[in-house]
């Protein structure tokens, strides 16, 4: 693509005529430099894009966009911009063709449930025939291809980038997580979405490098109002005036009360074999249906009653609305694992003390005979995770089995002991087995009809990483191998 029309658009100065060269790529990080692409200037909480600019100039970059004045040779055309994030995310996506005008956009925001809601949404419109894009915390998901990222809302050229090889794979539905961080930084500026998620608030992401304060979190959190067509709020939310204060595009509401445009009522939650079924009643004023989820808790009516109404805004009829959510799960969030035993298996990404708390309280609405949950702490990471872990899982569970949960740096067993700490502040039986393979093992001999077994702390995690190195591990397969071992074994 020319230069002038990876310009189009964006208010600039520079320091010469511009030559209308062809550019082959934009980059923001050196060490992707090379002829025939521009470098743009980043800012950043560690380092600055700007000094750099020498060494991608002497990789043969002649072309720069950038905030403040760089010294270089003449024959460099430098583009000078107030903000070189904002510049970023327009040339981003002028030179990928300005995919996500030709997308149905669907940004989700708030402070729980975006990766839940995600996927619901993405078998919803699948069920109706659609074909969906995400992006978000545990990856991009494009057809039957997957890519890691850094972030949960990627760096705006990436976004742009994922949205033109959506659009090329025939994708006509794209999803995005759009996190604090990524309206702070500019992200997805320029991305009117066609519809707009606001999930629920609580403090979170405060801190040094983050959010300097609750009030700052909750605004990045409301400039997807200005980047949307209209939106979706939970209005049982706290803070939920704050949320809707100023905003001026459409809203629509959900609540598990009476007034607002789509409701939920009557849960049911209750075991059966080796499921745990959750029920609600929908009703969006016009309808009301008896829908089915595949994932548990109390929090999932409201990720599904988002999901919902979004979908019919979007025209889509409850008949996919039922199948999607029917069978709609997270790899590793409350993952019910499909085996013909009369117990539960459930993977989790529960990592800290809020987590499995709330884990324990989903787990409470089925009544299970006995809770068995398997679980570590990381290695080199915060003690105080390990002493809080070890007594909540401890209090809330008839057995825990305690293990390895990528141990990186540190000697599992000296980890374990720091787990023992919290454990020995509860009445909780516990066994030590080193070797999570093995422990899950173990929790499956140990099962009885009616339990529930917790995998806690891996969740979508496919490796163990120890000592410097990431070994395949999948608990999916672990429990799939382990029971046909025991099968074999018995007959």
């Amino acid at each position: 693509m020319n230069l002038l029309e990876i310009l189009q658009g964006i208010d600039f100065s520079c320091s010469k005529t511009i030559e209308n060269s062809e550019i082959n790529d934009i980059i923001y990080d050196s060490r992707k430099a090379t002829n025939d692409t521009i470098f743009v200037c980043i800012k950043g909480f560690v380092s600055d894009g700007h000094g750099y600019a020498p060494d991608v100039y002497n990789k043969g970059v002649r072309i720069f966009a950038a905030e403040d004045t760089l010294d270089l040779p003449d024959d460099a055309t430098i583009i000078y911009v107030k903000d070189t994030r904002k510049f970023l995310a327009l040339a981003s996506a002028n030179f990928f063709g300005k995919p996500a005008e030709k997308l149905n956009t669907i940004g989700i925001t708030g402070t729980k449930g975006k990766t839940s809601i995600s996927f619901m949404l993405k078998i919803i419109y699948e069920s109706a025939g659609h074909k969906v894009g995400i992006m978000g915390s545990t990856g991009v998901y494009i057809g039957d291809r997957f890519y890691d990222t850094a972030n949960s809302t990627p760096e705006s050229y990436l976004i742009h980038k994922y949205y033109r090889q959506m659009l090329d794979e025939g994708c006509d539905t794209a999803i995005i997580e759009a996190t604090s961080q990524g309206f702070k930084l500019d992200r997805t500026y320029g991305i009117n979405f066609d519809t707009a998620i606001f999930s629920n608030l609580s403090p979170d992401h405060i801190g040094e490098n983050e959010h300097k304060d609750f009030d700052e979190y909750l605004n990045c959190k409301k400039m997807i109002f200005n980047q949307c067509k209209r939106a979706v709020v939970n209005k049982d939310s706290d803070d939920y005036d704050r949320i809707i204060g100023g905003v001026k595009c459409p809203i629509h509401t959900v609540s598990s009360g009476t007034d607002a445009n789509f409701m939920f009522s009557k849960p049911e939650f209750s075991s059966s074999a080796n499921k745990l079924e959750t029920k609600f009643v929908c009703n969006d004023n016009a309808e009301k249906h008896t829908i089915e989820l595949n994932t548990p808790g109390y929090f999932s009516l409201y990720n599904a009653i988002l999901a919902i109404a979004v979908a019919r805004l979007d025209n889509i009829k409850y008949e996919a609305i039922k199948e999607g959510l029917s069978v709609a799960f997270v790899k590793g969030r409350m993952e019910i694992v499909p085996i013909d035993k009369d117990f539960t298996v459930i993977i989790d990404f529960a990592h800290n003390e809020f987590s499995v708390k709330t884990l324990f309280e989903t787990m409470k609405l089925y009544n299970p005979p006995r809770i068995i949950s398997v679980f570590g702490c990381g290695g080199n990471r915060s003690k105080l995770r390990r002493y809080g872990m070890g007594e909540v899982i401890g209090a809330n569970s008839d057995l825990s089995i305690i293990t390895s949960d990528n141990s990186r740096f540190e000697d599992v067993n000296d980890i374990i002991s720091d787990i023992l700490i919290g454990m020995h502040k509860t009445d909780g039986k516990y066994k030590v087995i080193p070797d999570r393979r093995n422990a899950i093992k173990e929790a499956l001999r140990e099962a009885r009809k009616g339990d529930v077994i917790l995998l806690i702390g891996k969740g979508h995690e496919m490796y163990e990483e120890s000592k410097g190195v990431k070994y395949p591990f999948d608990e999916r397969q672990v429990v799939f191998d382990s029971l046909n071992e025991f099968r074999q074994q018995d007959g």
